[in-house]
């Protein structure tokens, strides 16, 4: 965080005595190499951030409180405090003042949705117990994170539930029709605007698969799409897709008699729909009358330390779970020597046969015959590349690879630039480059084609500056909170985290760059492993012209009664 000015009760009173609103800003810091700690200007607020809310709530009849921040913080003072009006705006880049602006007048209606659940305290989320341990972490929560715990374990621990998100009108759904055919199926539902302001709804689409021997969250998210700007009285028909298989589970332990497969159990898959999680109604059901195995796979990474891991357990009632505790299978196989005995044999060395890479691409050899032309040397240059600031490539950036020799230029072998991301192009050396909302805020905008629109901008920014790769989008599990490098609080390969992160790499292809999925893989030790457990790398606001739609998708989570006549004034 960074230091706040004292705002004493004299201070706030004086301020009232002139205007009829304030708005106070609370502010994080974020950036790689470390996550966030349950401490003081971090999740929590510090002092003066609490006297500063205290005074100016106390003083002012209508108080707004923007957070600008890089993932979900602590939200226990609203309730203290009270303000008429909470709007978390995330890292929005260069443009999310301009955004921030619009929607507190009204000139645009917010329309983002969370994309974490904010529990009450962070001792409610299950990952916090083994959080940042400098030793050894144990993911015993195992599938259960975010919302899928909160929704089958602790309903009456949450805040903010997954998918929420206010407007400045309001909006009716209705449920038109259900079909399954095979393993598909298709909601349809009709939303009207049943306010007096244009806006935009999000429809999310739940699954409540059958528990069987595997165990499953009561809800899980299967497919979401967003209306068009609805006029006061507009309605809108809207499709919600997806397939059965999407949600087979993995049998680690052979309990369902089929180990390592990836499996539906019979059962009924109770669907729902809805504006978020909780206020979701079911919709239809889709019922298999036997187990169905998806996909057969192998065993390969199973942890060798034992340790439990979370499991529901029922009595009668149905709508919530007790936690359960079962052991966690073991491995069972000698991964290094399944590696040895796998690992593709060695080409023979062939010397330089003047083969170049363009032949490769024009079907004359293939590249197993031209990479037998490069030696142990050539191979070791063309994947270890150059790093930071390479005067081989575009000044500043974060590495160069491929044809970064003479030798491996004589093969017609490029060399290719590497640019840091996610939020937009890095480059240390004082070339400017647009500025882009963090992950967290695309994930929250539940919209998929605006996601698009604004990486065709940024694949065309990166072929300016002859960059080939942007190390991004940035993607993470949201276990409890995340720093900015990161985007969906969902497991990797659930519908919101995929279907947002997958834009970024498919627009910026068409312009002839790429992108690296920038994914913090066990990102729980991060805190613990660094000396400077303060290190932070602030934002960058560069001002150039830009489209400000992306963050118009703002999320207001508290908005009183009275709100929409305070900010017509």
């Amino acid at each position: 965080n960074q230091e706040e000015m004292p705002v004493d009760e004299e201070l706030a009173a004086q301020a009232a005595g002139q205007s009829d609103a304030a708005i106070v800003v609370i502010g994080r810091t974020a950036g790689e190499d470390k996550d966030n700690s349950a401490a003081e200007g971090s999740y929590l607020l510090t002092a003066m951030e609490e006297d500063l809310l205290r005074n100016v709530c106390h003083a002012f009849e209508h108080t707004i409180v923007v957070l600008n921040v890089g993932n979900i913080i602590d939200m226990k003072w609203v309730d203290r405090y009270q303000p008429q009006a909470v709007l978390y705006i995330w890292q929005g880049g260069q443009e999310g003042g301009r955004a921030c602006v619009d929607v507190l007048t009204g000139k645009v209606n917010p329309g983002g949705k969370l994309s974490d659940t904010i529990a009450e305290d962070i001792e409610d989320y299950p990952s916090t117990e083994n959080f940042g341990d400098p030793v050894e972490n144990f993911y015993t929560e195992d599938i259960y994170v975010g919302y899928r715990y909160f929704e089958t374990f602790a309903r009456d621990k949450v805040k903010y539930p997954f998918g929420f998100g206010l407007s400045y009108t309001k909006f009716q759904t209705e449920i038109l029709g259900f079909s399954v055919q095979g393993t598909a199926v298709t909601a349809v539902a009709k939303v009207t605007n049943v306010g007096g302001v244009s806006g935009r709804e999000t429809l999310q689409l739940y699954l409540e698969a059958p528990q069987g021997k595997l165990g499953k969250p009561l809800r899980q998210l299967a497919a979401f799409t967003k209306t068009e700007e609805l006029k006061p009285g507009e309605t809108e028909e809207l499709l919600l897709k997806t397939e059965l298989t999407e949600y087979a589970s993995y049998d680690d332990s052979g309990v369902t008699g089929h180990k390592s497969c990836y499996v539906l159990e019979e059962g009924d898959y109770i669907f729902y729909a809805g504006t978020d999680v909780r206020s979701a109604a079911e919709a239809g059901k889709a019922t298999l009358t036997e187990i169905q195995v998806v996909r057969t796979v192998t065993e390969a990474m199973a942890p060798i330390q034992e340790f439990k891991r979370l499991k529901p357990f029922f009595f009668e009632e149905k709508d919530h779970a007790i936690a359960n505790w079962e052991d966690v299978p073991l491995r069972t196989i000698d991964l290094a020597d399944r590696i040895l005995k796998e690992r593709p044999t060695q080409s023979e060395y062939a010397g330089d046969r003047g083969w170049k890479l363009a032949d490769v691409s024009d079907g004359k050899i293939t590249l197993e015959q031209f990479l037998t032309q490069l030696s142990d040397e050539d191979l070791i240059c063309m994947t270890r590349g150059e790093g930071m600031c390479s005067p081989k490539v575009t000044p500043g950036t974060a590495a160069a690879f491929g044809g970064v020799t003479d030798s491996l230029k004589k093969f017609g072998i490029p060399i290719a630039c590497c640019s840091d991301g996610p939020s937009g192009i890095r480059m240390d050396c004082g070339t400017m480059a647009y500025a882009l909302p963090n992950g967290t805020l695309l994930a929250c905008t539940f919209d998929p084609e605006l996601v698009e629109e604004l990486y065709e901008m940024e694949g065309m920014e990166l072929r300016k500056n002859k960059i080939d790769t942007l190390l991004g989008p940035g993607i993470n599990i949201h276990s409890c909170d995340s720093s900015i490098v990161t985007a969906a609080r969902n497991r990797i390969t659930v519908i919101l985290s995929m279907n947002i992160a997958r834009i970024p790499d498919n627009t910026i292809k068409v312009t002839n760059s790429g992108t690296t999925l920038y994914l913090t893989i066990l990102a729980r030790r991060i805190q613990s492993q660094r000396k400077n457990p303060t290190l932070a790398i602030p934002s960058t606001m560069i001002i150039i012209p830009a489209t400000n739609t992306i963050v118009s998708q703002l999320m207001p989570l508290e908005v009183s009664a009275d709100w929409p006549a305070v900010y017509q004034k």
